[in-house]
């Protein structure tokens, strides 16, 4: 079984461990929904609620024991061309972003993110498959980062 990708020289910076707080709050507002969800159809279709909401109870508990670990896994490297980012536990997935090739920094911060002062930084290519999403940065480190990336970027498109 092959370990982790793992680069000599490689730094991974790790997002802010408030986006677990972040990520267990939509799993449990995902979790109340599916369970009114199990509910409402059940006593329509079927009369084993019980069942439906036990079901629905233990994949949430997955879900809330996996949670730190995913936060965990999410890692990002400046590197000297291009930008690496790391995601996942089972289906780990790593892209490197080329300077010369972002389009668009973009920065989002929804309202809980506003609250626990959290960003996401998102970078465009002009191949779709290549957009990557970093959650869980700080604020100030996603404005770092941001103007950090533009700058590099413009520098390798001038030198096109």
């Amino acid at each position: 079984m092959a370990d982790r990708l793992e680069l000599p020289d490689a730094t991974w910076q790790r997002v802010s461990p408030r986006l677990i707080v972040s990520e267990f709050v939509g799993a449990v507002i995902s979790t109340a929904i599916f369970i009114a969800a199990v509910l409402t159809l059940t006593n329509v279709v079927w009369s084993g609620a019980i069942w439906g909401v036990a079901v629905v109870g233990v994949i949430a508990i997955i879900v809330f024991v996996l949670i730190p670990r995913r936060v965990r896994a999410i890692g990002y490297q400046l590197r000297d061309d291009d930008l690496l980012f790391r995601r996942g536990i089972l289906f780990q997935r790593f892209v490197a972003v080329p300077y010369g090739r972002m389009q668009l920094v973009d920065i989002n911060r929804g309202p809980l993110s506003r609250m626990l002062g959290l960003s996401e930084l998102k970078f465009v290519t002009a191949a779709a498959s290549t957009g990557v999403t970093i959650p869980g940065l700080r604020e100030a480190d996603a404005d770092e980062l941001r103007d950090k990336l533009v700058a590099l970027a413009e520098t390798r498109r001038a030198g096109l």
